[in-house]
């Protein structure tokens, strides 16, 4: 998780940042991994928010919608 992509995701009307302890949820910080869609990974790239991605645990069903070259861009398991 990056700082921007909570922020757009908050913006999207899906606050990951905010603990719901009814839900067992601590909440999300910068810094922290989280199981995204492609979908959503894609609008928050188009946007300039998108996290960064481990490749290792990425679905190759994920190339449906993102280009290999824009998760490669963003992959932390490559650096």
């Amino acid at each position: 998780m990056t700082r921007a992509f909570l922020q757009f995701s908050a913006q999207q009307g899906n606050d990951l940042s905010t603990p719901d302890p009814e839900l067992g949820f601590s909440g999300l910080k910068p810094g922290d991994q989280w199981c995204l869609c492609a979908a959503r990974w894609l609008e928050a790239f188009e946007q300039g928010a998108a996290p960064g991605v481990v490749l290792a645990a990425t679905h190759e069903a994920a190339l449906n919608v993102v280009s290999l070259d824009d998760l490669k861009k963003h992959a932390l398991d490559l650096q």
